[in-house]
């Protein structure tokens, strides 16, 4: 029988790579996707721009972007198994300044989208020229 992993019996790793740790704790769904994020400077380790292979250590503070979002968190625990996410939510904290500024351009997102102008219909023909005609003399 397959013997099933959980948090508490990882928890005597003592390196891991930091692409691997952002995969098993579930901010990236691949190592690969991780590492390219890494490569491309959508992840810093304690604000300094890293290689894929940099030792996560407890207490250290990542700045990564997930999809739109910006997230600033503290490593609490590490890992090198990838967990259901309740147990990988237990490895990390997100900074209060972080988790406001996700809100704050959350709720921008949210009312800009409510202020877009939204036609009843399509632009005729002679509108389309108009419209244009109109931005190429701006």
């Amino acid at each position: 029988m397959h013997k099933k992993e959980n948090f508490s019996e990882n928890e005597g790793v003592s390196e891991v790579r930091l692409d691997k740790w952002l995969w098993a704790a579930r901010f990236y769904k691949t190592r690969s996707i991780a590492k390219m994020m890494i490569e491309g400077g959508k992840v810093h380790y304690n604000q300094q721009r890293v290689k894929p292979n940099k030792i996560v250590k407890t207490g250290a503070r990542i700045r990564l972007v997930q999809s739109n979002t910006e997230k600033e968190i503290i490593v609490l625990g590490i890992i090198d198994k990838r967990v259901a996410a309740p147990e990988a939510q237990k490895l990390y904290q997100e900074t209060q300044e972080s988790i406001r500024q996700r809100e704050q351009v959350a709720d921008a997102r949210r009312y800009g989208v409510l202020t877009m102008p939204n036609p009843k219909r399509r632009p005729t023909k002679k509108e389309r020229r108009e419209l244009i005609k109109f931005r190429l003399n701006q």
